[in-house]
């Protein structure tokens, strides 16, 4: 294992929570819902055994031909339709829907359809800015809710994990995001911010200033 693409994995929560259910040398199929930025390239850099599935609005944004060439399969789709018959049934050993839900007004309908899609035994990790995100000031690249145009609708904790409860899951772990690794690279991240954009991103401070909710299960 690389030991520089080791550490910068711990700064990804994506796969750090793909790690708490698989090792690295686990055969197992993903689907990664609001899949861009490189995700794929970054995953199947790790998990060289995992199928790995993408599924966003429009597969022009945000990336590069390098992770559709590590895709089994992406889906395009408008989530909001509610259409998942292209995906199959109780199919998908890990579902991970990172920072999607807050540009759903119907993600808990969203949520529920995309449940189905996982199967028993499966995990589902899900992310998005909570309530604490409506009172942090507002920051290039995202630290108060409303910094994002087309966040549409908040979300809590205990109303998505009441979706799972009554889905047949059980609930791992949730609450506010915090990655301790993270918060101990600020300095890194500012200065690499402050070299590259000149000014500071808002997502360096997104686990010391509680950003964001998740929701970690598995389901039965």
């Amino acid at each position: 294992m690389n030991i520089k693409l080791l550490l910068r994995s711990k700064l990804n929560n994506k796969i750090v929570f793909i790690r708490k259910a698989f090792t690295y040398k686990d055969k197992f199929k993903l689907l990664d819902v609001g899949s861009g930025n490189g995700s794929a390239t970054k995953i199947k850099s790790l998990f060289n055994f995992c199928e790995y599935f993408g599924l966003d609005i429009d597969k022009t944004t945000n990336y590069v031909s390098r992770d559709f060439e590590l895709m089994e399969k992406f889906y395009e789709m408008d989530l909001t339709k509610l259409d998942f018959e292209e995906i199959p049934n109780a199919y998908f050993d890990y579902i991970n829907m990172a920072h999607v839900m807050e540009h759903l007004h119907n993600g808990d309908l969203v949520l529920q359809g995309l449940l189905q899609k996982l199967k028993p035994g499966g995990y589902f990790y899900i992310e998005y800015p909570g309530d604490r995100s409506l009172d942090l000031p507002s920051m290039n690249g995202t630290l108060n809710f409303y910094d994002d145009s087309t966040h549409v609708r908040i979300y809590s904790v205990s109303e998505t994990e009441a979706i799972f409860l009554n889905n047949n899951c059980e609930v791992i772990s949730s609450g506010t995001r915090k990655n301790w690794y993270c918060i101990a690279a600020i300095p890194f991240r500012l200065l690499h911010n402050l070299f590259t954009w000149k000014k500071p991103s808002g997502n360096t401070f997104w686990d010391l200033l509680g950003f964001a909710e998740y929701v970690f299960v598995k389901r039965n």
